[in-house]
C-alpha cells in the first residue's frame, strides 16, 4: 500500500503532492509513475481518454484504493467527493432531507450549516422535501454537491459531475462549483472530458494517458498535436460519459 500522509505546512508548499503513484489491478497497469503538485486555490482538471485512469486517481487522492507510491496532504486539507454516479437504489422511499440529515448527525454538524449548505447549492424546501427517486438529473447532482460540502471540505474533487446531463443543466452546475472554488477558496480537482469547460475555469491541466502524461496551463498544454497525441482524433475527445 502507499504511503498518504498530512504534513505541517508553510507557506509557499503544495496542498498535495504526488509522487512515483503506481495503481495495478489484477496485472494490468492503469497509472504507472506518476507525479503532481496542486496548490491551494488551484482547479486542476483531470483529462484523458477512456481508461486512463482518471477516476482511479481521484480514488487514490482518496485513499480507497491500494497503490504505490506517496500522497502527501497538507495538513488541513479537508476532502470533499462527488462521484460520477452513485451504486443508490433511488426506489427508497427516502426524501432528500432524510439523507442529508443522516449525514449530519454522523458527522454532529451543528443545523445552521445544513441551511448554510442548502442554501450555497440551491435546495429548496421543496426539493428537501422530494423523494430520492423523482429527483432529476441536474436535481441529484445538485444533492451530491451539497452532500459534500457537509463538513466544510476546503479541496473538492469532482468525478465528471455533469455527466448525462443536459446542456442547460450542465452550465448550471459548472458554474455553482465555480462559485463555490472562488468565493469560498476551495481547491477543486475536476474529471471532465469537456474542453470548453477546462479552458473556462481551470488554471492547471494534468493530461493522463498510457503513453504519456503532461501538466501546465491550459493555453499551454491543450495543444493540437497534444490533442491528437493524447485522443488520437478530434471526435474522441469532446466527451464521454463513462470513464474506467
Amino acid at each position: 500500500m502507499g504511503q498518504i500522509s498530512t504534513p505541517s505546512s508553510s507557506p509557499g508548499e503544495p496542498l498535495l503532492s504526488v509522487t512515483k503513484l503506481n495503481v495495478a489491478f489484477g496485472g494490468r497497469v492503469v497509472i504507472h509513475n506518476l507525479s503532481f503538485q496542486v496548490r491551494a486555490g488551484d482547479c486542476l482538471a483531470v483529462i484523458g481518454p477512456n481508461g486512463a485512469g482518471k477516476t482511479v486517481l481521484l480514488t487514490a487522492l482518496l485513499n480507497l484504493i491500494p497503490y504505490q507510491g506517496q500522497i502527501r496532504w497538507s495538513q488541513g486539507a479537508r476532502l470533499g467527493y462527488v462521484p460520477q454516479k452513485i451504486a443508490a437504489d433511488r426506489q427508497l422511499p427516502l426524501q432528500l432531507k432524510d439523507l442529508m440529515h443522516a449525514k449530519a448527525s454522523l458527522m454532529k454538524l451543528p443545523a445552521k450549516e445544513l441551511e448554510e449548505v442548502f442554501s450555497e447549492v440551491g435546495l429548496t424546501r421543496e426539493l428537501l422535501n422530494t423523494s430520492i427517486g423523482h429527483l432529476s438529473g441536474g436535481q441529484f447532482q445538485k444533492a451530491l454537491i451539497a452532500f459534500a460540502l457537509l463538513g466544510r471540505p476546503n479541496v473538492l474533487l469532482f468525478d465528471e459531475p455533469t455527466a448525462s446531463l443536459d446542456e442547460l443543466t450542465e452550465e448550471r452546475i459548472y458554474e455553482l462549483l465555480h462559485s463555490l472554488q472562488t468565493e469560498k477558496n476551495m481547491t477543486v480537482i475536476l474529471v471532465s472530458h469537456d474542453l470548453s469547460v477546462v479552458y473556462r475555469y481551470a488554471n492547471m491541466v494534468l493530461c493522463l494517458s498510457k503513453e504519456h502524461t503532461c501538466m501546465g496551463p491550459p493555453t499551454e498544454v491543450l495543444t493540437p498535436e497534444m490533442l491528437g497525441d493524447l485522443y488520437g482524433a478530434p471526435s474522441k475527445y469532446h466527451r464521454h460519459a463513462e470513464d474506467y
